[in-house]
């Protein structure tokens, strides 16, 4: 049996080892490709309650039994903790699993009645919104579909994901709180899926979405209805109005967006190349309204609120002014968070921001590990995926330096001694110096860039964002006329931002590590930013190294990789071999300010440090050419091959060669040889189709070589057959399917011709195309190829060492939340 004291010394250990088992335990079900029957998770629940009792004190245990040892409590404890964080974690998903789209729904136009949720958002191409469902109807008779949809309301010759809209009416103007009966087409949410990239499917799986649908509103479609406001989002609503009004009083369009983006976080209002150099200059945080962005704002509003709170002796009398400084910066930073959306990184900020108060306002003296430890708990109880999310790992960090370093939990005259404003702001400046610091190696494990003007820039970003800019944008919503100076301040902001933006090596870039490497590095960069003597800080500095010296593996010399990325309805390949890279296609452009560059390529790229040495765009087809500005842009040493004519706009952002059968060179001893088009077919008259003039491109020799063929359709490939006829040359292990599948191309002849054991189709899900056409998969199959798609795979991969394998990302990668194609 414990002794009293010992029992006091202990028990911050012990909740310690159940909050830790927690978040253990949650952590290691996100990790399952499947979910498992509802009763194993409930069991595992109640093998937690069975653990946690037997290892309770005598005085408290349920039955008569012997103490257990402190040494073994602590184990029971730790185990009871995870065995409840899986199950809870696990049972939770498959509730939420169960309310899925059913697969024979895909593609049947519903008639849903609905409430509109958060900010609709407008986009070229029309109006995207959530839908909060009451009732969807099928032929007449009630279908169960999920509570929220995302949705799109497109005009005339815009698409969902691919899908055809046709002629559409012009969207009619939403507001947050609206009921509306639409006719929607739905479909399972999926999302495209490359290495390190982003998991579109668990961003709406932590949104709660478990479809996406378009409105159909053509002529032969039921017209629209409005319903009527219900005010049943008072919030959103106010936050729209709010939105309208800041950009019909703000002229700049720059100022307006950051505005909008601040004080009601609607984050589509800053354009990309905005975003651009917030990234650049490591402040992006303070306008996507992070945790970080929240916790720096809670604590200037704390120091604000203690400063006039001790104005008066009165209220000080009543409420100390620590306890007031502390309740109104959480106060204010929860209202600020409604104001902004409460998005989910804002719900776990503020709820990680309540739970260290309130343990300070009880007078809880808890070690300042529990107390991080017990915010933790806290926020993945609410949200368990919120373990995949870089910002709560930027939040649960940065909380933590500062608890660590006496900034927080261990020095409380930040907010209660008296002391000159300068000197807390001096105490404000040195924090956010420190979490930069520790932060860096995170942001190579997670980003794989640091901003190396971040420093410099966040020290005067931070303060003019959050103690002036934020403030004053709020000051605006009661008296309009004090945006005019807000717009000031931003223009001073955006001369310091893109000043450093524009200076050379404003970043710097890393392959992303493995996790165990940048786990360490991690560790590495908070030993170096704690309050210990400085030959322990330099311990942390060896652990850094691994991470600043790590490289992804290549192919060895005269072996290559294909690494056919998901993109969508379109093509970009991936080629690398022992020291060279060359992309072949850009991918397709989703929207004016949206394309495959952006989303998939330039990430990727960068994930895996290529530096490209070629750029081969097949042809003129947006589908092909539509993220090629932005890798040009990331990658201004590559040479641009292509078939695009002299006039075309990417001419002007780099001098294209044209590609023509009969180029060759070799790297690594890695043959490249083009194969088409002839040098006649640029001057044929009349002038060929842009599918006509695609280039194709043989890599490798013999049996493990590849052929990629861009939009090439039948009469080009009997070119190419008749061309090669009685040789092996078109012989691939490979074979990018030509254009996507389409009945166009892939004919019996060419598919002898090349005799592939792989054909890899780059398509769009449900595309509007159909692609792959059912005739091709047959002819596909009759000859004995292995057909791979990309919406059942991602990303693939096929490596010339192992050519009998094609690697699916969705297959390797896969997590319960993914979409399962049928």
């Amino acid at each position: 049996m414990f002794s009293v004291a010992h029992r006091t010394s202990a028990w911050p250990r012990t909740v310690f080892a159940a909050l830790l088992g927690g978040v253990l335990g949650a952590a290691w079900q996100l990790h399952q490709p499947a979910l498992w029957s509802l009763w194993v998770y409930v069991s595992f629940v109640l093998l937690a309650l069975v653990l946690y009792a037997r290892a309770a004190p005598e005085k408290i245990a349920i039955f008569t039994r012997k103490t257990v040892p402190f040494w073994l409590a602590s184990v029971l404890v730790l185990l009871a903790g995870m065995a409840l964080g899986w199950g809870v974690t696990g049972a939770r998903a498959v509730v939420f699993a169960s309310t899925a789209l059913a697969p024979a729904l895909e593609g049947r136009d519903l008639r849903v009645t609905g409430v509109v949720e958060g900010l609709p958002q407008s986009t070229e191409a029309g109006l995207r919104f959530t839908l909060r469902v009451e009732q969807a109807m099928l032929d007449g008779q009630a279908v169960a579909v999920p509570t929220r949809m995302a949705v799109g309301w497109y005009a005339s010759g815009y698409a969902l994901q691919g899908e055809q809209t046709g002629l559409q009416r012009v969207p009619a103007p939403l507001q947050a709180g609206e009921r509306w009966l639409l006719t929607l087409r739905a479909k399972a949410p999926h999302g495209s899926m490359n290495p390190h990239g982003f998991d579109y499917e668990l961003w709406l799986w932590g949104q709660g979405v478990q479809a996406s649908a378009y409105v159909r509103a053509g002529p032969q479609d039921p017209e629209p209805q409005n319903l009527g406001q219900t005010w049943q989002a008072p919030v959103a609503l106010a936050r729209q109005l709010l939105r309208d009004r800041i950009v019909a009083s703000v002229e700049d369009r720059r100022a307006a967006g950051l505005l909008a983006a601040l004080v009601v976080g609607d984050q589509a209002a800053v354009e990309r190349s905005d975003w651009d150099v917030f990234r650049a200059t490591g402040v992006a945080h303070l306008i996507s309204i992070s945790g970080l962005h929240i916790t720096m704002f809670a604590w200037a509003a704390t120091l604000l609120t203690g400063m006039l709170w001790r104005r008066s002796r009165r209220l000080c009398l009543a409420l100390p002014a620590p306890s007031a400084a502390l309740l109104g910066g959480l106060l204010l930073a929860c209202a600020y968070s409604v104001l902004a959306g409460w998005g989910v990184p804002a719900q776990r900020t503020c709820l990680m921001l309540a739970t260290v108060s309130l343990l300070r306002l009880a007078g809880a003296r808890w070690p300042w590990p529990l107390v991080w430890m017990l915010a933790c708990a806290a926020v993945v109880a609410l949200d368990p995926w919120a373990l995949l999310q870089p910002g709560f790992w930027l939040s649960f960090v940065a909380v933590g330096v500062l608890f660590a370093t006496d900034s927080g939990a261990a020095r409380a005259d930040f907010t209660g001694a008296r002391g000159h404003f300068f000197l807390k702001i001096w105490h404000l400046l040195r924090e956010q110096w420190i979490i930069i610091c520790a932060l860096a190696p995170l942001s190579v494990l997670l980003f794989g860039q640091v901003s190396v003007v971040g420093l410099v820039a966040n020290l005067l970003a931070i303060p003019w964002v959050t103690l002036l800019i934020t403030p004053m944008a709020l000051l605006g919503v009661l008296l309009p006329p004090v945006w005019g100076l807000v717009v000031q301040a931003i223009e001073l902001l955006w001369w310091w931002l893109s000043a450093l933006a524009t200076w050379h090596g404003a970043t710097v870039s890393w392959p992303l590590p493995p996790l165990g490497w940048g786990l360490l590095a991690v560790v590495g960069g908070v030993l170096c930013a704690l309050p210990v003597p400085r030959h322990l800080r330099a311990l942390g500095l060896p652990l850094l190294v691994p991470v600043l010296l790590w490289r992804p593996a290549l192919p060895p010399p005269g072996e290559f990789e294909l690494l056919a990325a998901d993109v969508g309805q379109g093509n970009a390949v991936l080629v690398r071999t022992a020291q060279h890279a060359l992309l072949f296609d850009a991918g397709p452009r989703y929207s004016l300010e949206s394309d495959a560059g952006h989303r998939v390529l330039v990430p990727l790229l960068r994930a895996l440090d290529v530096q490209l040495d070629t750029l081969v765009l097949s042809h003129r087809d947006s589908d092909h050419v539509g993220g090629a500005a932005a890798v040009l842009a990331l990658q201004p040493q590559a040479r641009l091959l292509s078939s695009i004519e002299p006039g075309h706009p990417l001419q002007q952002l780099r001098t294209a060669q044209r590609c023509e059968a009969g180029q060759r060179w070799e790297w690594d001893g890695v043959p490249f040889e083009v194969l088409h088009p002839q040098v006649k077919d640029y001057d044929a008259s009349p002038a060929p189709k842009p599918n006509a003039l695609s280039c194709v491109l043989r890599i490798g020799t013999s049996t493990r070589s590849a052929l990629l063929v861009g939009d090439i359709e039948a009469a080009q490939e009997l070119r190419l057959v008749q061309a090669w006829q009685g040789t092996d040359h078109l012989r691939a292990a490979v074979l990018l399917v030509p254009h996507h599948g389409s009945k166009t191309s892939s004919t019996q002849e060419f598919l002898q011709a090349v005799q592939p054991q792989w054909a890899l189709v780059q398509a769009g899900y449900r595309n509007r195309f159909g692609h792959p056409a059912l005739p091709v998969v047959e002819r596909y199959t009759q000859a004995g190829t292995h057909l791979v798609t990309s919406p059942r795979c991602g990303a693939m991969v096929w490596r010339s060492e192992q050519p009998q394998n094609v690697a699916c990302l969705r297959d390797t990668e896969h997590r319960y939340w993914h979409h399962n194609v049928p």
